[in-house]
């Protein structure tokens, strides 16, 4: 698999071309301890490497295609912080042509580069190698009489990597998965613990147990409980107060998974069930996403698919006697945003956010091309996820809605299927509210 991304990348790096490409680093927690260490999602995908202080360099000119620079063997330091492949490990296990230590970088890369006619580089994540990769191109421009041209352009390789990265493979589709997978079953221990007395932390924790307990790697970012009015706050991590008879838990939580997130939101009444007013803004909302899984299919873009949601959400807000006026007009104004204030949708693999550009070139003539939303092509994943958040101090709101936050989040990937265009990787998990009554009570 990541032998076939990196063919893929060299193909698209064109002849005489080097890339570089810097993992991740150990990142100071406090004092002397560190966080756990996550590979950069780049590095990952083209290597699978998944050590610290690494530098991997793929190249089309003569020599290795791939070069992986790594911290040495070194048997007092692997006491303390485990095991280490080494150079030779990076060969035998991780397929690179050449590896060596860390530290020879430097003086090893005016030989990576000399000649190369594009160099593809992150600039701003090291200035150490910023800066010797502009030294040596200044150096090589002076002595051209030798010969060797500096290099033409100088490249992000982001603009490769993340096209490639949008579209999901059926390997990467079936990681994804058991993901959702993983997540419905974190997302069902925590509805079952849904009572009045318990606290918000205590489903945080049936999360995570379910998340480490089937394999994965943790939480994929920091899961979201919030009960009552933080549920109306979007990225609520505190998760420190007390479950009261009434409320809504909104959680957003879902698994790492190989280095693939999920991402789930569901909403459970406290106690197993919803005040009327809840149940009618979660059926709302409802609405809104099973209208934007019926528009999500290949040709479709991700503005339209919010749209839809917005169309839906904005009646409601109308009927429930949050606005008046012409729906249209509503919505040309965008009066929906005290009350539905983010996107719908947003993309989803490697990284929760994932990577890929929403807009695409409109291929006009004459220079004048615009940037227009991008169709969905079959292996594109994403979220739909609308919402409504009623803060509890809103002077409009009718009274009965206040403190109330509801997100119904599911995972999509979208496929050739002429019938349906996509498939829900988190259909599994209930959202019905009926459905989850009986999860909370069950």
């Amino acid at each position: 698999m990541f032998a076939e991304r990196r063919q893929q990348m060299l193909q698209a790096m064109g002849p005489d071309a080097v890339a570089i490409f810097v993992g991740g680093r150990l990142a100071v927690r406090s004092a002397d301890t560190e966080y756990p260490f996550r590979q950069d999602s780049d590095f990952w995908y083209l290597t699978g490497f998944d050590h610290p202080d690494a530098i991997a360099v793929l190249s089309t000119r003569e020599g290795p295609d791939f070069t992986l620079f790594v911290q040495p063997r070194d048997r007092d330091a692997e006491i303390w912080t485990g095991y280490r492949p080494g150079v030779d490990g990076a060969v035998a296990d991780y397929a690179a042509d050449e590896a060596h230590p860390i530290e020879e970088f430097p003086s090893k890369l005016p030989d990576l580069l000399r000649g190369a006619a594009r160099i593809y580089h992150v600039l701003g994540r090291d200035t150490g190698i910023d800066a010797k990769i502009v030294a040596l191109q200044e150096e090589i421009r002076r002595q051209s009489r030798g010969g060797v041209l500096p290099a033409n352009e100088l490249i992000d390789p982001r603009l490769l990597v993340h096209e490639m990265r949008l579209v999901k493979t059926p390997a990467e589709i079936e990681i994804m998965q058991r993901a959702a997978d993983i997540s419905r079953e974190g997302h069902h221990r925590a509805a079952r613990a849904c009572f009045a007395g318990r606290y918000e932390y205590e489903l945080e924790a049936e999360l995570a147990y379910a998340f480490r307990s089937r394999g994965g790697s943790g939480p994929a970012y920091g899961s979201i409980v919030g009960s009552g009015r933080n549920a109306t706050i979007l990225h609520y991590i505190t998760n420190d107060q007390p479950l009261a008879a009434g409320e809504v838990v909104l959680i957003d939580a879902g698994v790492e998974l190989e280095g693939y997130a999920s991402d789930v939101t569901r909403c459970y009444p406290v106690d197993g069930r919803f005040t009327p007013a809840a149940r009618e803004l979660y059926e709302l909302v409802l609405a809104a996403q099973l209208a934007s899984f019926e528009a999500s299919k290949p040709g479709a873009t991700l503005p339209e698919v919010h749209m839809v949601s917005v169309r839906v959400l904005t009646q409601g807000l109308v009927d429930l006697g949050f606005l008046s006026g012409d729906l249209d007009g509503l919505i040309e104004k965008e009066a929906y945003r005290p009350y539905y204030m983010h996107g719908t949708s947003h993309w989803l693999g490697l990284d929760v956010h994932d990577v890929g550009a929403y807009v695409v070139r409109n291929g006009a003539k004459g220079g004048d091309e615009k940037p227009v939303p991008r169709p969905l092509s079959a292996g594109m994943a994403y979220t739909i996820e609308p919402g409504l958040y009623v803060a509890p101090d809103d002077e409009n709101a009718p009274d009965a809605y206040k403190g109330i936050g509801i997100r119904i989040e599911d995972n999509v990937v979208i496929t050739d299927d002429a019938e349906e265009g996509h498939i829900n990787l988190t259909r599994d998990i209930p959202k019905s509210a009926d459905d989850i009554e009986a999860w909370v009570k069950g």
